[in-house]
């Protein structure tokens, strides 16, 4: 399995892209970061998206998305809870904002939406998808996502303090986690549902405590102008779990 970081912050410049990572060249999840990173012919083997939920810089590029591949003849299956895929019906493809391309045109539309219920798994393009409930202020769920072979990773997408009820349900070899903030404003991350890197040490702790391993850690969601304070306190919390944890960044490529 490869996955390949096309972004990996919650801010978008010249040099930091909105979260999104895209596995072996036909899944996404999540897509602030897609159309903006991605060539048409790239874009042509995407067939499916997971979308974790509703917030603008997790699925921004949704509706690019469907325009292209309008042009490109071809159907995109969006995955995600209901809750979220309704957002999407009424704040993105209304007729309004942009043309509704789940319904026109109808006899092929460009996209095409599926809900997935939390907890049970689905197969996605040939893949093991678990979607799992994390907390935030919107109703978010992470993904689970194993491969044929059995390799797996879990993104929680956006999530505050609170997962051990997430982590009794996934047991995967590479963890994708939330750290949008720095210590010192751990107040600000609790009240907005994220994580600084002395909560994501709690939380890890939490799960070796419950699952009797870690698997590899990534941080992603980082905020750019915090990005060196943040890293400095991940390579505390690295040391005092005994764990490494390199920061996701735009470009990487991972195989599992």
């Amino acid at each position: 399995m490869e996955i390949r970081v096309l972004g990996a912050h919650n801010v978008e410049s010249a040099t930091t892209g909105l979260v999104s990572l895209l596995v072996d060249n036909v899944l996404a999840v999540d897509v602030g970061a897609f159309t903006s990173v991605l060539s048409l012919e790239e874009q042509g083997k995407v067939r499916s998206v997971l979308i974790t939920h509703s917030h603008y810089d997790h699925l921004r590029d949704l509706a690019a998305i469907a325009l292209n591949a309008s042009f490109l003849e071809k159907n995109v299956r969006v995955y995600s809870q209901a809750v979220t895929l309704d957002a999407v019906s009424k704040h993105i493809f209304n007729g309004v904002i942009y043309p509704d391309f789940t319904r026109i045109p109808e006899s092929n539309p460009p996209v095409i939406l599926r809900p997935l219920e939390p907890y049970k798994t689905e197969e996605v393009e040939g893949y093991k998808v678990l979607a799992v409930p994390v907390v935030h202020g919107v109703s978010t769920v992470g993904y689970q996502v194993t491969s044929a072979d059995g390799k797996s990773f879990f993104y929680t997408g956006d999530t505050g303090p609170g997962l051990s009820g997430c982590w009794e349900h996934i047991s995967p070899q590479l963890l994708f986690i939330d750290v949008t903030l720095p210590d010192r404003l751990e107040k600000h991350a609790i009240a907005s549902s994220h994580l600084t890197p002395r909560l994501m040490g709690l939380e890890l702790a939490e799960f070796r405590k419950l699952k009797g391993y870690l698997p590899e850690i990534m941080p992603i969601h980082l905020s750019p102008m915090f990005e060196d304070e943040i890293r400095a306190e991940l390579e505390r919390v690295s040391q005092e779990l005994g764990a490494g944890m390199p920061v996701a960044h735009e470009g990487m490529k991972l195989n599992l």
